[in-house]
């Protein structure tokens, strides 16, 4: 048995039967037993104890959990805050941000609710050049930061709406180079690439590659610049003494059995490996995008050898990728997603279908979903 089959095994036993097939987990991954078990104990002796002594009994697990996700980033000595996900952290990173250091730079390819976000909060947005397929041209980037710095670099890692992985470690290098704070949404790239280059801020959810429950997500940011932050929802200056500011950045009511089941899920995939969760990953990746390369009316965006596991469809022909999902789940009971260009807005020039196997999926699970998807195209055309 190799390696990806062995990993594969082990995740698929840690769980409930599917209901079909899977192939969401850029979306939303299958919690295993083990951290549905985490959150629900906790919400138990919630009823027991009450809420605030359960929490303060959970804060070596939550202390756990907040060290896992600073090494996954490679940020050890990075404060981390636990937020409701992804968009709630970056929005608590920008409400902070200092007023007059508000311009920034990131891809055309910037998913499209942080672009809303950032202009909400006033940020001046510059655009990085890409090439052709969407990646960062580091050359001409370098350049273009170097005659014009913005006050930060946000880049997401892996975009919402296609499986091509950013260089990551020379865009960090580059940024400490030339003293730029790097903000990396790691969303769809924690769990799925590694994301440990030592990034000034890094943020990320709970559901997606890394398998926890919905609805919570964490923010880790350098000491330094988190001393720098001025949070929206600061304690008042006669309470502000005992809080520090990720303290206050967690400010709020809180759903403690979701960290808890994130806290857990972060300690399984360090057991599984990151190594081999990111190289069974690749292997799926690769499968995919060849099993599905000559399916009339489709086109793999990404090149086979792209380092994740997801592969994006762009309609040829007349394909419906709204219908096409639709048909899939409701026919065949296989789930998958469908990508408006709301998630790209700047770059992606219309809808997409995209799939996003875990380490479980095997090879006859692509062949079915290829099988589905020529059904699903003669199905749901004209």
């Amino acid at each position: 048995m190799t390696a990806g089959a062995a990993l594969a095994d082990r995740w698929r036993a840690a769980r409930l039967p599917a209901a079909g097939l899977h192939l969401d987990s850029a979306a939303c991954s299958r919690q295993s037993l083990a951290v549905i078990d985490a959150a629900n104990q906790h919400a138990r002796n919630e009823s027991e104890v009450g809420g605030y002594v359960a929490a303060e009994a959970a804060a070596p697990a939550l202390d756990a959990g907040r060290a896992a996700f600073a090494a996954l980033a490679g940020m050890p000595d990075a404060e981390v805050v636990f937020t409701t996900g992804s968009l709630n952290a970056l929005d608590l990173l920008l409400g902070g941000w200092p007023a007059d250091r508000r311009t920034v730079a990131c891809l055309p390819g910037e998913y499209g609710p942080n672009l809303a976000l950032l202009a909400a909060h006033g940020f001046d947005r510059r655009l990085l050049p890409v090439l052709e397929d969407g990646r960062i041209a580091l050359d001409d980037a370098a350049l273009a930061l170097h005659a014009d710095p913005p006050d930060l670099v946000h880049l997401t890692a892996v975009g919402s709406h296609s499986g091509v992985v950013q260089p990551l470690p020379m865009i960090a290098e580059l940024c400490r180079e030339l003293g730029l704070p790097l903000i990396v949404d790691a969303a769809q790239a924690l769990g799925q690439v590694d994301c440990a280059v030592g990034a000034d801020v890094t943020y990320a959810s709970s559901r997606k590659w890394i398998a926890g429950p919905r609805g919570v997500g964490a923010l880790a940011v350098r000491r330094e610049l988190m001393a720098g932050l001025r949070p929206r929802l600061a304690a008042p200056d006669w309470l502000a003494g005992p809080f520090t500011v990720a303290q206050q950045l967690e400010f709020g009511e809180a759903n403690v059995a979701a960290r808890v089941g994130f806290s857990m899920a972060l300690g399984e995939h360090l057991a599984y490996g990151p190594q081999a969760v990111r190289a069974r990953l690749a292997e799926l990746g690769a499968t995919s995008r060849t099993a599905l390369a000559d399916v009339a009316g489709w086109a793999v965006v990404e090149e086979v050898d792209e380092p994740s596991a997801i592969t994006t469809l762009a309609p040829v022909d007349g394909a419906d990728p709204q219908a096409v999902r639709s048909w899939l789940l409701a026919e065949r009971a296989i789930l998958t997603t469908f990508v408006g260009v709301q998630r790209a807005p700047l770059e992606l020039a219309g809808p997409v279908l995209r799939i996003s196997p875990h380490v479980d999926t095997t090879a006859d699970d692509v062949e079915t979903f290829a099988e589905a998807l020529i059904a699903a195209t003669a199905a749901t055309s004209g």
